[in-house]
């Protein structure tokens, strides 16, 4: 019997046992480094001598690993291949379909300090980060084959006298995934898991950053006994292998996590019927947002506080959902300002492989480079209270020192552009009222989160805060599969809504019969 989904547990990192897992973990990534990776098509591994580099952020002259890049002629017969495994794909009963991603589950559980070390080497997450890294894909794999089941079974119709009526949902064909660097295991195994349960074959482009992650994952699909095709590991360029299958004739449909700026070009591109080209294609995207946490005057202030630090500076401020406006009442604006500065100096900087420290080096040197340059932006933008500088290390990591403006104007530079990284701007307030419409003023819509007492000011929050994802007297990230299903407004993408009931509606669609008697 298939129990009802529960949430994957967090690792307690305090318990001696978690500890040694985590330390040998590491040590066996490491034995890894360096190793040379395969394109992975129609179950066949493909090198080639274009290669992809993958880095360790902490300790960058460190080589995770080197990987095959696809050219057009190799991202055309992964098209084939996928088309091809569709045929008989599409007819694996949902039941069926679903058992692939539970079994991947419980391998993913079996392993998880191995793929959190993975993605601290990698990336450079905290032992906590990425380990909710992993315990979110587990989720994904979980949630999704259970809702497989739900969506395959018979589906409510009015009834109708003399007539046998259903309704049932059908797979689209073959999808272009390409997931994010920052949740490089969570969201890839998330859009991967659910195109393929709902029937589709999928062609996979992982980041250019997180390559080695997303191939422990085409591995462990693999030994769930997936059937060769239905999902292709296509790492390659994206202005030449990416533009070819966005525009593809026989794409289907693309599920794509990332920024503004290529989100709206993929539907651009996608959006622009191709010779022999039959349908009209389906976009899935993320792609960012400017999120803000309200802070009403008899609010919890320390609670608060603990909202505001957790959820700027975890993983860096890498999250679309982070925290990169402190919206304050002119009432408490300067107590919490204080409190937050006080946490945020307590973060311990350092290498991620030290279960002591909180917080990391950024993802590489051009997200380094343009957070710094975001960083002078702000200088003269406000005041700078904490930070403002890179922070160097013997081993050359890629690390910036959490960084903290006050006296920012809502619509300045700092308050309006998403900067993806450990930067936050303190923004004043006269009433609850402006405190939301400043929330409301960017092009975005993703999360945030307001701390109040007042409940008439949280009803209001909750009618007019404009956001995909509202958090109240909590901060503005954490999502957890199947409690908040997760997508944004606006810029913010299309609101997907991941981890929910709805999301695998995206990837099928549903097709009425009805015989008459």
């Amino acid at each position: 019997m298939i129990t009802e989904f529960r949430n994957e547990p967090f690792t307690d990192f305090a318990n001696q046992a978690n500890q040694e897992a985590i330390k040998t973990a590491l040590a066996k990534v490491r034995g890894e480094f360096g190793k040379k990776y395969p394109l992975v098509i129609n179950g066949e591994y493909i090198e080639t001598n274009d290669l992809l580099t993958s880095t360790n952020p902490a300790k960058p002259k460190e080589v995770v690993g080197v990987f095959s890049k696809a050219d057009k002629a190799l991202a055309e017969k992964a098209m084939s291949a996928a088309l091809s495994a569709f045929e008989s794909w599409k007819h694996v009963p949902p039941l069926e379909r679903a058992r692939y991603l539970l079994k991947a589950a419980a391998i993913m559980r079996a392993r998880k300090s191995e793929l959190t070390a993975w993605l601290i080497l990698e990336i450079g997450k905290s032992h906590a980060e990425a380990d909710g890294d992993v315990a979110e894909a587990i989720d994904f794999l979980d949630f999704y084959g259970r809702e497989m089941i739900r969506l395959g079974g018979p589906q409510p119709v009015t009834p109708y006298a003399g007539e046998e009526n259903e309704l049932y949902y059908i797979p689209l064909g073959v999808g272009l995934v390409v997931p994010p660097w920052n949740f490089p295991l969570a969201i890839l195994v998330g859009m991967t898991s659910a195109a393929i349960v709902a029937g589709n074959t999928v062609l996979l482009k992982p980041s250019s950053e997180t390559p080695a992650i997303a191939f422990q994952f085409v591995k462990i699909m693999e030994e769930a006994g997936l059937p060769p095709g239905v999902l292709n590991f296509v790492p390659g360029p994206g202005a030449s292998v990416g533009d070819m299958l966005v525009a593809h004739p026989k794409t289907r449909f693309i599920a794509f996590t990332g920024s503004k700026e290529v989100g709206l070009r993929i539907n651009e591109m996608a959006a622009k019927p191709q010779s022999g080209q039959l349908w009209i294609k389906r976009v899935v995207a993320e792609m960012g947002g400017k999120d803000s946490i309200v802070v009403d005057k008899d609010a919890d202030l320390d609670l608060a506080a603990d909202g505001i630090t957790a959820a700027a500076f975890g993983f860096q401020g890498q999250k679309c959902s982070a925290c990169s406006r402190a919206i304050i009442h002119q009432d408490v604006y300067e107590e919490v300002l204080k409190k937050v500065i006080e946490r945020t100096g307590k973060l311990k900087i350092g290498s991620p492989e030290e279960s002591s420290n909180n917080y990391g080096p950024v993802s590489s040197k051009s997200a380094y480079e343009g957070i710094l340059e975001y960083i002078e932006v702000g200088k003269k933008e406000g005041k700078l209270e904490l930070g403002g500088s890179k922070h160097d290390t013997a081993d050359g990591g890629y690390y910036i020192a959490p960084t903290i403006f006050s006296g920012i104007d809502p619509m300045a530079r700092i308050s309006q552009e998403e900067i993806f990284g450990p930067v936050l701007a303190f923004i004043k307030a006269r009433d609850f009222d402006q405190a939301i419409e400043i929330a409301n003023n960017t092009e975005f819509g993703l999360t945030g989160a307001v701390y109040s007492r007042n409940r008439a000011h949280l009803e209001k929050a909750r009618r007019d805060f404009y956001c995909g994802n509202l958090y109240i007297n909590r901060k503005c990230t954490g999502a957890l599969v199947g409690v908040h299903p997760f997508g944004g407004f606006n810029m913010s993408g299309t609101d997907s809504k991941a981890g929910g009931r709805d999301y695998l509606l995206l990837f099928t669609q549903a097709k009425s019969v009805s015989e008459k008697f």
